[in-house]
């Protein structure tokens, strides 16, 4: 009887833990996001989730430490001050951002990826209002300096995968009916690595990215030409997302009128142009 009386205790105890158990297992949730004071609901409570493509420097990279730095970074951070909250980032890449994919799917709550704003891009993203006047460049190795595309005519030319730059040239090498080879990089430290290596003749993007690694990389590389695009950055998040856009302008209109931009520009980009 003390045998089973035993027994009994040790099965009621025993069943009274898996309740316990399964009660705190209910009770875990999910961080299935917040809304912060200002009534902007974000994906990860206390945290403004930010998708961008690395490398992308002075925009976004990795300094030392391996957190990620620059300029797009300095302005979003701002935005996350202004929710009470701070900033989180995911790398991923580009395509996933410009098509929408990845705010729609709730991996972030906006995007940051030195991004133009463009007709295409509008259909499937809300954009800020632009924060960047963007230019095109073409970079090719010190000493190997063409001025035009048509000097680079039966020769391997350089772009980003997905990005404007590649568009113009594209649209550049049809309507001039150049006998460029155009070969798409899926990255910008691919596209970098193939002009160091002579993997192609020269390269296209940004001016600020070419003038970054060219202070990185003293000798090797000089901006050959530009191309005057008038192309505009945009920050963007998903479409109908009228809160968060809100505080996006808000907190880079502020920023200006501070004079905080003028001094995040001049830390990551260099001297603002007047006017």
């Amino acid at each position: 009887m003390k045998m089973l009386r035993h027994a009994r205790q040790a099965a009621t105890l025993a069943a009274a833990t898996m309740l316990v158990i399964g009660g705190a297992a209910g009770c875990a949730k999910e961080d299935t996001g917040g809304t912060t004071e200002s009534g902007v609901t974000l994906i990860k409570a206390g945290a403004l989730t930010t998708c961008t493509h690395l490398p992308y420097a002075p925009f976004q990279s990795k300094d030392q430490t391996g957190k990620v730095v620059g300029f797009d970074v300095a302005l979003i951070d701002l935005v996350a001050a202004k929710l009470g909250v701070t900033q989180e980032i995911v790398d991923t890449p580009f395509e996933g951002i410009k098509s929408g994919a990845d705010l729609n799917s709730g991996k972030c709550d906006v995007a940051a990826a030195g991004m133009t704003i463009t007709d295409e891009r509008k259909k499937v993203l809300d954009f800020s209002e632009p924060y960047f006047d963007a230019t095109q460049a073409l970079a090719t190795q010190t000493g190997k300096e063409v001025k035009t595309l048509e000097e680079l005519v039966g020769k391997r030319l350089g772009v980003q995968g997905g990005t404007t730059g590649e568009e113009y040239i594209n649209g550049q090498v049809k309507e001039k009916s150049l006998d460029i080879k155009v070969v798409s990089y899926r990255d910008l430290a691919a596209l970098q690595q193939a002009l160091a290596t002579n993997q192609i003749e020269g390269a296209v993007n940004d001016l600020p990215v070419w003038n970054e690694y060219i202070k990185a990389n003293p000798g090797k590389v000089v901006v050959a030409a530009g191309f005057d695009t008038g192309e505009q950055y945009g920050f963007a998040v998903k479409k109908g997302n009228a809160q968060l856009l809100k505080t996006v302008n808000e907190a880079i209109a502020a920023a200006r009128a501070d004079g905080t931009y003028d001094k995040i520009y001049a830390q990551w980009i260099g001297e603002k142009p007047v006017g």
